[in-house]
């Protein structure tokens, strides 16, 4: 009986640099081993999935506004400022790079055409790292010819992190805006579908503005109800047990018709959210949000065990949490 002839690879359409393209599970691995992804490479990426960083921010200035940035602020940019190495190794000069929420088409990157670096912090991740993810966006866009976009790639393994690539001692001050025209570097001159497609983001950006009296609190209105969102840094458990004997004691208000009436959970942080009447500003937070945070002070210091009726509070509390990652 004749011998079955060997199956063929199919050619490898990896690149260059080694990086293997995702493909669909059941199809056959880039690679060109002539194995199904999923069975190849496809595990390795699968692998990195399920290893997720629960605080991808951790350590960088700024962790609460970043994940603010990241989930609930639609319109904002931060300076970014290289540290040594990293400005070293871009491929010529650049002049600035800015992080910005979301980028046209979900791009992770833009090069524009004076060489400055667009790096969007709303985009997928792909090994479980956002850190790593933003990073790889990064070193990618310093190396882009100026006035192309980095297209999506998974990041390699054992890539670099944000917290390796940024100096760590400049300030993270975001700039939240009404809009995108920071996508444009002279946005009133945008023609065309350039300006029906910016018009349409203006269109579906939700009010939202930072409190300046207290850290990583974000203002944004609606049309029935307005909202505060509060992203803090405080280990969850502890401070659960501090917004429980606050509520307890009464003291959660930000005013007349405010309630705190739950939180978000977003990449290791806890994010409280209080509802406001539709005609409360967000200069109008800034005193009663002061005045509470002296009181969360207070209530994280206690050490004494919860009572019977802060324990139901606190009960109340996580059965409304919601994990946004």
């Amino acid at each position: 009986m004749a011998k079955k002839a060997a199956k063929k690879s199919a050619p490898s359409t990896a690149s260059a640099t080694g990086t293997v393209p995702v493909v669909g599970a059941r199809e056959a691995c880039p690679c060109g081993s002539g194995r199904r992804y999923k069975a190849c490479h496809g595990r390795e990426a699968a692998h990195a999935v399920q290893e997720l960083v629960h605080r991808p921010f951790e350590g960088l200035p700024g962790e609460a506004d970043w994940v603010a940035l990241r989930e609930l602020v639609p319109a904002a940019t931060v300076p970014l400022v290289l540290n040594a190495a990293t400005a070293a190794g871009a491929e010529g000069d650049v002049p600035s790079v800015t992080l910005a929420t979301v980028l046209p088409l979900a791009w992770p990157a833009l090069r524009r055409p004076d060489g400055s670096v667009l790096l969007g912090l709303q985009t997928q991740s792909s090994s479980g790292d956002l850190s790593r993810d933003l990073a790889d966006a990064l070193v990618a866009a310093l190396t882009t010819e100026p006035g192309n976009p980095v297209p999506t790639r998974r990041a390699p393994a054992e890539g670099p992190r944000l917290q390796d690539l940024l100096d760590l001692s400049a300030p993270f001050a975001p700039a939240v805006h009404t809009g995108f025209e920071f996508w444009l570097e002279d946005a009133d001159s945008a023609t065309g579908e350039v300006a029906a497609s910016l018009e349409r983001a203006n269109a579906s950006a939700i009010p939202t503005e930072k409190l300046a009296g207290v850290d990583s609190a974000y203002w944004c209105g609606t049309p029935d109800k307005n909202h505060l969102r509060w992203v803090m840094t405080v280990p969850e458990e502890q401070l659960l047990d501090a917004l429980a004997r606050l509520s307890v004691a009464g003291e959660t208000s930000l005013g007349e018709g405010t309630k705190l009436v739950g939180s978000f959970r977003a990449h290791g942080l806890t994010v409280p959210v209080w509802d406001l009447p539709v005609a409360m500003t967000a200069a109008e937070c800034e005193k009663p949000a002061a005045a509470f945070a002296e009181k969360l002070t207070g209530a994280l210091a206690a050490d004494a065990p919860l009572s019977a009726e802060e324990r139901r509070a606190r009960a109340n509390l996580v059965s409304r949490q919601v994990t946004l990652n």
